[in-house]
């Protein structure tokens, strides 16, 4: 019998799991996906060209919000829960919606997706949204550069445009973000791996992408997104943890699975974190894996631009993840503004143009700072005009993006980088240098 299922996303890991268990599969007819945490995900169709021969009519995607009644209504036998950076909580209240509808509720294993390489794989993951990791996988391509090899990243899923022209995404020029009508989240992503001479690979079907990696690379390094787990079986598995945020690495899925994972854990932001955390954190680890080597890291903070951030009234535009579905009030810009004497931080929420009005709305935590929503041409639109919008003396960017490259601002800027730096010993090149074959 053919089992009718709902896979459970937000346009990245449940794509990869229909791609390597569903697609083909004729013991399963997957009715349709669900999504979340992304705008404007649903109404879409995973199309027929990616969708595999069961599927000729491609696979409509809905929100989660009818979930119970979808359930019913198409006799689902399987719901398989596939996003990231969900509270253990909340994912138990989804599980037992399906299995009050009548339907089995399963989280594919982590090892089970991974697809295997001919070449060597670091794969670089975290325990929560914001807390570092692709600091840390630029770091890692920079390690393998110096030791003489040909590092390539992979980057997490971001397939928010026509999936049919994002199946494999290759950036390795500036022109290429243009070619691929990259949003803010993608070129957060990928812009500074360019800015280091770098190549990363994105897309949808990561079988595909691994292997025109392959061809290219003598190592691959896997940026993983969210706290999701690597879609590529890796010979060393760094997770990255955040000590302003202590607790969080066993109480979200899947970044615990991580954690036990582990055979590196680098604990991040030790310049700025509470030395109490820290050793939270420490604990935690050796705790729940006590087989993994400890490393300890700093996110330096680096400020570009001639113009002083002291005494004047400054706005903060941050990461968009980190303080949405990541739950972080602040980020590395706010730390910059305060740590070099910035007299005001000025709250955006009564300049607010569109759609970053519901962002506030459904994420009410977030700090006197403006989160880089864009995942689209006209939310891009949107965060121009709010930015334009407010009176200030500064606006301090501490997305990886260079913001003048989209869109024209009306006020001076500051860019705030953030970078991977070793905290004591043992460090990071030393660890990869002892642990990965050849």
């Amino acid at each position: 019998m053919v089992e009718n299922v709902i896979i459970m996303g937000a346009a990245g890991r449940d794509f990869h799991n229909f791609n390597v268990y569903f697609r083909d599969n004729q013991r399963y007819r997957v009715v349709c996906f669900t999504a979340t945490q992304i705008p404007d995900i649903e109404g879409r169709r995973y199309p027929a060209e990616l969708a595999g021969s069961l599927y000729p009519e491609g696979i409509p995607i809905h929100a989660d919000d009818r979930l119970f009644d979808m359930v019913k209504a198409h006799r689902v036998d399987l719901v398989a829960f596939s996003y990231s950076d969900v509270p253990h909580a909340e994912v138990m209240h989804k599980a037992s919606i399906v299995t009050a509808a009548g339907a089995d509720f399963i989280i594919i294993g982590a090892p089970y997706t991974m697809l295997a390489s001919n070449k060597p794989v670091i794969s670089v993951c975290a325990v929560r949204t914001g807390c570092g990791k692709s600091q840390t996988s630029r770091k890692v391509v920079q390690i393998l550069a110096e030791a003489g090899k040909k590092a390539v990243a992979v980057r997490h899923p971001m397939p928010y445009g026509d999936l049919t022209r994002q199946v494999v995404q290759r950036f390795a020029g500036y022109e290429d973000f243009d070619r691929h009508d990259c949003t803010i989240e993608e070129r957060e992503e990928y812009e500074p791996y360019i800015d280091m001479g770098a190549v990363v690979y994105g897309g949808v079907d990561y079988e595909k992408i691994l292997r025109q990696a392959e061809a290219e690379a003598d190592v691959i390094v896997w940026d993983g997104g969210n706290n999701d787990t690597p879609f590529f079986k890796p010979d060393l598995h760094v997770v990255v943890f955040d000590p302003h945020r202590p607790g969080h690495e066993t109480a979200y899925h899947p970044g615990e699975t991580n954690l036990i994972m582990a055979d590196v854990a680098v604990i991040n932001k030790v310049d700025s974190a509470d030395p109490e955390n820290v050793e939270k954190v420490r604990s935690a680890i050796e705790e729940n894996n006590p087989k993994a080597q400890i490393v300890l890291a700093d996110s330096a903070l680096t400020v570009e631009g001639d113009v002083q951030i002291q005494g004047k009234t400054v706005l903060v535009v941050e990461d968009g993840p980190t303080l949405t579905h990541g739950g972080m009030a602040y980020g590395a810009g706010v730390i910059a503004a305060r740590r070099f004497g910035a007299a005001e931080l000025v709250d955006p929420r009564p300049y607010l143009a569109g759609s970053l009005k519901e962002v506030f709305e459904k994420y009410p935590g977030i700090g006197p700072l403006l989160p880089a929503m864009g995942y689209g041409r006209r939310q891009i639109e949107e965060l121009q005009e709010t930015i334009n919008r407010i009176r200030c003396d500064l606006v301090l960017v501490a997305t990886p993006v260079d913001l003048s490259r989209i869109m024209t601002l009306d006020k001076p800027t500051i860019r705030v980088r953030y970078g991977y730096q070793d905290h004591g010993r043992p460090t990071l090149a030393q660890i990869i240098q002892e642990r990965m074959p050849g």
